[in-house]
């Protein structure tokens, strides 16, 4: 694929993904009361609209960076990885009604099996690394490199 492409497709996608957050956020907010931990599912309804407003944002920020092909990729898929990551291990735990170990302040009592808590705490903790290279890969891509035009100071 074209380098050149690459940056704005991807961008794109995390537009649609972010659309796609906000109804799934939209959705899992008529569940929150019938799932085993309610105040988790209203932990997973609030971190999915942040995740979908913070994938829209970088989505209409992605084509400016400046970064090569397979760094993208690797930004992109980290990104996606993590957003989802994190999420999913709230939405287990809300429908488990589990995971005090990993995220006591949200799951209160919400104990567990030791395989629930267990698969919990390896998906949430799995979001970490992948986010924090991400971030710091978008960060290096938004070095200015790239000329702005300058204004005209008779204006």
């Amino acid at each position: 694929m074209n380098s050149s492409n690459i940056l704005p497709r991807e961008g794109h996608r995390l537009l649609q993904i972010g659309v796609a957050l906000l109804l799934f956020s939209s959705f899992e907010g008529f569940a929150i009361p019938y799932l085993a931990a309610p105040r988790l599912a209203l932990s997973a309804h609030t971190l999915s609209a942040l995740q979908a407003v913070l994938l829209i944002a970088l989505g209409l920020v992605w084509p400016r960076l400046n970064l090569g092909t397979t760094t993208s990729r690797i930004a992109f898929w980290f990104l996606i990885y993590s957003a989802f990551a994190i999420l999913a291990a709230y939405v287990l735990a809300a429908a488990w009604g589990a995971g005090n170990e990993t995220m006591p302040l949200a799951a209160g009592v919400a104990h567990g099996s030791a395989l629930q808590e267990k698969v919990i705490k390896v998906v949430a903790y799995s979001s970490a690394p992948t986010g924090l290279i991400s971030f710091g890969l978008i960060l290096w891509g938004l070095r200015a490199s790239v000329t702005f035009p300058r204004r005209d100071p008779s204006m």
